[in-house]
């Protein structure tokens, strides 16, 4: 419940203050809302399957962000920063789903 709340007034308070994202970071923010998302998906896939751990969750989490993040880095340095981005967006997209058709199974039974 706490987590809800927190997810509401975060999202409230964005709308109101609307802050400004650094132009330098602007092409990872998308790659890294995704590996979040991932994330959250993959943390309701644990809970709903009993294992869920607030440790493993926030590592995850973090990590996730900070390694699809730097893949798009790496790849803007390189030259094939779009390649990259579509590749982590694939593979995590693929999670996403994953996770969210075992989500359905689980609340559903079917």
């Amino acid at each position: 419940m706490i987590a809800v709340l927190g997810l509401v007034v975060g999202v409230v308070v964005g709308l109101f203050v609307r802050p400004v994202v650094p132009d330098g970071v602007e092409p990872y923010l998308p790659i890294a809302v995704v590996a979040a998302l991932d994330a959250v998906f993959g943390g309701v896939r644990a809970m709903l399957d009993g294992i869920f751990d607030d440790k493993v969750f926030v590592v995850s989490f973090l990590s996730n962000v900070t390694v699809a993040a730097l893949i798009v880095y790496l790849g803007d340095k390189l030259g094939v920063g779009s390649q990259l981005s579509t590749g982590v967006v694939v593979v995590l997209g693929i999670r996403i789903f994953s996770n969210a058709a075992a989500i359905r199974r689980h609340v559903f039974r079917a």
